[in-house]
């Protein structure tokens, strides 16, 4: 039986940022625009963490009994380590799914909005696809769906759910936070090429090689930066604190740039994923100051 500190690591607490970061970008945007609504924003992180804490689980779950994790680099795998049996991680994996349908129905009955019950539905199918039955994830698609559900649906569903609409401030955060989301799996998965590629797993990083995956990473980063200076002119400049994350991207860019692998790598995954929060946490008190 794995032990309490072994499921909290295979939860993959490093990559919580990138929930916490779409909610609290997205419920700037709506305090700004004088909708910002706590209860809603609460259930928005909710649903968010679950879905994250979810698929982590499931990747966990299907790389496991694929044989994929045999040589991995990274962070303990339940599964992969023998630590879990996989039908315990698949619980795990729904349960979390669970927590996120519950917190997302409490949305629709609290807004009326019950079109997003299949918004929800698509967002734990894509979490549950990425590595499950058939993968996108090994078609080269994850970083495409990470943008769109941890970027676009994230932060305007968050806006959405406490505005009734969605503005264009709105759209320059969520091209902002899923640009870094996708930033975080692509460093992930510069760590992981050469074991991704032994053992057959196609990910974007394996099929654009080594160079060109370092060059995806940076010019995901200045995507990012060109974001947050969107938010800033369809709102206010304050919103430029959100640039607050190119210290914490220093570190990235210079060991990225330079060549690093492997584990020397893993410091890049956190220092992103803390990036995308230092973004998010730079818009919301920019947003806050100019309201």
């Amino acid at each position: 039986m794995a032990t309490l500190a072994e499921w909290v690591e295979g939860a993959r607490p490093r990559t919580l940022p990138a929930a916490l970061a779409p909610v609290l970008a997205g419920s700037a945007v709506a305090w700004f625009e004088q909708g910002f609504v706590p209860l809603l924003a609460v259930l928005a992180l909710v649903v968010a963490l679950a879905l994250q804490v979810g698929v982590n689980y499931a990747n966990d779950y299907s790389d496991g009994i694929r044989g994929t994790d045999s040589a991995r680099v990274g962070p303990l795998r339940l599964v992969g380590s023998g630590v879990a049996t996989p039908a315990h991680v698949r619980v795990a994996a729904f349960a979390c799914f669970g927590v996120a349908a519950f917190a997302g129905v409490a949305v629709v009955l609290l807004t009326g909005h019950w079109w997003l019950l299949a918004v929800g539905a698509a967002a734990i199918a894509a979490a549950w696809y990425y590595t499950g039955g058939r993968p996108y994830g090994y078609l080269g698609l994850g970083e495409l769906f990470v943008f769109i559900f941890f970027g676009l649906v994230a932060v305007t569903g968050t806006v959405y759910i406490q505005l009734g609409l969605v503005t264009q401030a709105t759209w320059w955060t969520a091209i902002a936070i899923g640009a870094l989301a996708c930033a975080i799996l692509v460093a992930n998965n510069l760590r992981d090429l050469e074991g991704d590629r032994a053992v057959g797993k196609r990910t974007l990083a394996t099929r654009l090689g080594d160079a060109g995956t370092r060059r995806f990473f940076l010019g995901l980063l200045g995507v990012a930066a060109v974001g947050v200076f969107g938010v800033a002119a369809t709102s206010s400049w304050w919103a430029l604190l959100g640039w607050f994350m190119i210290v914490t991207l220093i570190g990235p860019i210079r060991e990225v740039a330079r060549g690093v692998t492997g584990r020397a790598l893993i410091p890049v995954l956190k220092q992103t994923g803390l990036a995308e929060l230092a973004c998010a946490t730079g818009l919301f008190v920019g947003l806050l100051i100019a309201r």
